[in-house]
């Protein structure tokens, strides 16, 4: 009777936990989204939690803040690469002239078990339809580059971005001043305006974090100073 009992208490206790707590007792090493225990998912998981960062490597120990985060909660068509590429061209992005790379490739550890990892996506704006990019390699402007958190320990789905504003051709696509700053706040300015690109139609709300980097220059690239905030984006399609 005792052992009746006892199984009794343990299938009433499993029953009692809710689906929210469960998922988080479950840890977050399981490689998907799980809830918190408020019951919201989990749209992304921070790099620094298992050894990541939220700057990429360029030279030595400096890099670029990644200071754009899409959520894992967003449009799943833009979770994917051919959808991600729709969605920034919606924004006024495009692929690099001509399909060419110019620069280093950028490294990034977002702590999803992969370590550091190769860029996945550069794009440059697009300021016309033809070779639109191309302009922006000779008179500067905006880009950025684009890693996807999707890991065996954190398969969040999310992508992880470092938007800037750069020089022309000239200067090398050096950043400018306050180009961390201006080319993120380019990018979300345009993503809650809402965009389309053929038949797709999509609006982002916004939240800003300002305790997943720190303000400053200290371990940035270029000695260029960024204000500490990152935008986290969750996309919907309209």
């Amino acid at each position: 009777m005792s052992a009746i009992w006892l199984l009794f208490l343990v299938v009433s206790y499993a029953a009692a936990v809710p689906l929210s707590e469960q998922a988080v007792l479950k840890g977050l090493d399981e490689g998907a989204p799980t809830q918190d225990p408020s019951g919201g998912l989990i749209g992304w998981y921070d790099p620094r939690e298992r050894g990541g960062r939220l700057i990429d490597y360029t030279i030595d120990d400096l890099g670029e803040p990644l200071n754009v985060i899409i959520s894992g909660l967003s449009d799943p068509h833009i979770l994917t690469d051919k959808g991600f590429q729709d969605y920034t061209k919606s924004l006024g992005y495009s692929q690099e002239c001509l399909g060419l790379h110019y620069g280093n490739r950028h490294y990034a550890d977002l702590g999803d078990g992969d370590m550091q990892k190769i860029e996945l996506i550069l794009a440059r704006q697009h300021y016309f339809p033809v070779w639109g990019t191309c302009w922006e390699s000779l008179a500067g402007g905006h880009h950025f580059r684009a890693w996807r958190q999707n890991g065996t320990h954190a398969n969040s789905g999310a992508w992880f971005i470092g938007a800037s504003k750069e020089f022309d051709s000239s200067k090398n696509h050096k950043i400018v001043p306050n180009g961390w700053n201006l080319g993120r706040d380019w990018f979300v300015e345009s993503a809650v305006a809402g965009t389309h690109y053929r038949n797709h139609w999509w609006e982002a709300g916004v939240e800003w974090r300002t305790d997943l980097l720190e303000e400053g220059s200290d371990g940035i690239n270029h000695g260029i100073a960024q204000d500490g905030r990152v935008a986290v984006l969750t996309v919907k399609r309209l």
